[in-house]
């Protein structure tokens, strides 16, 4: 494998566990009751119509049918992929969930 052919092979990689970040967290949203894109746009105002995102909420299903995602495994995926204000903008949701409690 040359180096052009491993560099693309790690692009490729990157992008798809970047989708499987998207995934996550978007499946999380449903979860929780919450707009992904809504929550999405909060942290990236700039950011209409993400199409990975559109593309996660196809492959989310509704949360009687989903395992859990812990807060904790959002919270370290997003961290690992640098999205640190859809890190922050999850945190408040997880902080006014806590209240209504």
């Amino acid at each position: 494998m040359n180096s052009k052919e491993l560099e693309e092979r790690i692009i490729q990689n990157y992008q798809g566990e970047e989708k499987m970040m998207i995934l996550v967290f978007a499946q999380w949203c449903i979860n929780h009751n919450l707009d992904p894109e809504e929550i999405y746009l909060k942290a990236y105002p700039d950011q209409r119509k993400n199409i990975s995102l559109q593309e996660a909420l196809e492959l989310t299903v509704p949360k009687e049918e989903a395992g859990d995602v812990p807060d904790e495994t959002l919270l370290g995926v997003l961290s690992m992929f640098g999205n640190d204000d859809l890190a922050f903008v999850v945190m408040e949701e997880l902080k006014k969930m806590k209240k209504g409690s």
